[in-house]
């Protein structure tokens, strides 16, 4: 349970820090793709492991799933809805130099 709990604490940390740092508001745009790509977490996730295409130790998981995924497995989206506009900003920021 600890371990997957920890990385994605360390994870939550970085996104934090990230969207603190360079999204201090975030737009209505990003809150509705955050929000689509939860709910495509908890679709697919949940499709590739009632597929047993995926599995998961349940001593590393907290036990709290939405659909049949953990809920550590949305740490990642979040991530991602914070990095890829940061660094899509900064891409274009930088070809206009």
């Amino acid at each position: 349970m600890v371990t997957y709990l920890i990385l994605n604490l360390a994870v939550l940390a970085v996104v934090a820090t990230v969207f603190y740092k360079h999204l201090h508001k975030p737009s209505r745009a990003w809150v509705s793709m955050l929000i689509i790509l939860l709910v495509m977490t908890a679709i697919f996730d949940s499709l590739i492991i009632m597929m047993e295409i995926v599995g998961y130790d349940t001593t590393k998981i907290l036990g709290i799933y939405i659909g049949r995924a953990p809920i550590e497995d949305f740490f990642y989206a979040i991530l991602a809805a914070v990095l890829v506009p940061l660094l899509w900003q900064n891409g274009k920021s930088h070809h206009a130099e």
